[in-house]
């Protein structure tokens, strides 16, 4: 699970200026070709994009959800049921073409105090920071947008390194792992626990 909602430093951000508050968030840096990172809601017309990361083989091998993406049908059917009414979804669009998704689920009643982030993005594009900045605007706005949320939480399986790498450069702490923690291809796997404090002081610097 690239973290899976069910499937990329804040610490070094003190040369940026807090991001505006706004449903489309962008990050701009004319150094590379992979600034234009921004994130939006998702649509029944964005099923196309959304295939190429969820039938993406090199993505499905860290995410727990069944693999239900064979067909046009069953992703908009996915896209409606599931994408759409999600409480927070959106896809991590470059140049404006979606080219994954970012998540937050929280949880419920006594844990209702934390959620996860779950990020997937296409493997082409793997490598270029594009997750790390799809988490730092989730990071940066989502205590606001939720205020009584106090923790953030990322799960990543012990064998998916990048995702890992993606957390840490956003200012996530590693925590620890859990063993056998979320069946894969119905086979336990450990994972890496992360989490993001609503105190900790890179958040703290966007409110």
């Amino acid at each position: 699970m690239e973290s899976d909602s069910s499937c990329c430093d804040l610490t070094c951000l003190n040369e940026e200026l807090p991001m505006k508050f706004e449903e489309s968030l962008k990050l701009s840096d004319e150094e590379d070709d992979y600034s234009d990172i921004s994130l939006r809601l998702l649509d029944l017309t964005d099923v196309d994009d959304f295939m190429e990361w969820f039938t993406d083989d090199n993505v499905n091998k860290f995410c727990s959800y069944d693999n239900i993406f064979i067909s046009k049908e069953g992703t908009m059917r996915y896209i409606a049921d599931v994408v759409i009414p999600h409480p927070w979804f959106r896809a991590i669009c470059l140049n404006g073409k979606p080219i994954g998704s970012i998540s937050v689920s929280p949880f419920q009643g006594k844990d209702s105090c934390r959620a996860e982030i779950g990020y997937e993005i296409s493997s082409k594009y793997w490598g270029n920071g594009i997750g790390t900045k799809a988490v730092k605007m989730v990071a940066s706005t989502i205590f606001i947008e939720w205020p009584h949320l106090e923790r953030l939480e990322g799960v990543v399986a012990v064998d998916n390194p990048g995702s890992q790498r993606v957390l840490e450069k956003a200012g996530f702490t590693k925590e620890g792992v859990l063993r056998k923690y979320y069946l894969l291809n119905g086979k336990p796997k450990d994972i890496v626990m992360f989490s993001l404090l609503s105190t900790d002081q890179q958040v703290t610097y966007f409110m």
